[in-house]
């Protein structure tokens, strides 16, 4: 499994709907000012590949890691 983080602000509800067709899942995660919310998106490896070319096209940036990262991390690495 992949999880791909992108901050909710850089996409619009349609970019937002057609990754989570594309995802195995989505979530968010909310936290207050002055930090960014962010979509956590769940994609299988066989769709990997796919979900990443998509993005590059449409301009949109993620980071990326194999292991979902908790709050606590997500957090530091805001700070």
């Amino acid at each position: 499994m992949w999880y791909f983080l992108i901050k909710q602000a850089t996409l619009g509800i349609a970019q937002h709907r057609e990754l989570q067709r594309r995802a195995t899942g989505a979530e968010v995660e909310l936290f207050n000012e002055p930090y960014e919310n962010w979509y956590v998106f769940l994609v299988e490896k066989d769709d990997y590949s796919a979900f990443m070319d998509h993005l590059d096209r449409a301009g949109i940036a993620y980071d990326l890691t194999t292991d979902r990262p908790t709050r606590e991390e997500m957090l530091a690495g805001m700070r």
